[in-house]
């Protein structure tokens, strides 16, 4: 740390003054009165709004819509179709898979 005189070797700064020193430091000046000018006592309340004032309303939207009917028989033909093709895919990679296994296994133990 240097010091604010700017002298890195000076160390009369850091020191403790005289006790019959003329100058007195910060410590021996007198209090200062408090100000006797009143305090801030926050912003003025506001006046109160009108009990005729209301919140301004918003129209009601109209009703939903009605949903199309749906047709619980194509529905169930278009998920049973899904369901073949998901177990088809699902037999051909198991099959690959059983056969690269036993290929693996074969030349392991070959």
């Amino acid at each position: 740390m240097s010091s604010p005189t700017g002298v890195p070797d000076d160390d009369a700064y850091w020191q403790r003054p005289d006790p019959g020193a003329a100058t007195p430091g910060p410590a021996h000046q007198p209090a200062e009165e408090p100000d006797p000018a009143p305090r801030y006592q926050g912003p003025p309340r506001p006046a109160p709004p009108s009990p005729q004032w209301r919140p301004p309303t918003i129209s009601t939207p109209p009703p939903a819509r009605s949903m199309p009917a749906q047709d619980a028989t194509a529905l169930d033909d278009a998920e049973g179709s899904a369901r073949t093709v998901t177990y088809g895919v699902g037999l051909v990679a198991g099959a690959i898979a059983l056969i690269l296994i036993c290929l693996l296994c074969g030349r392991v133990l070959f």
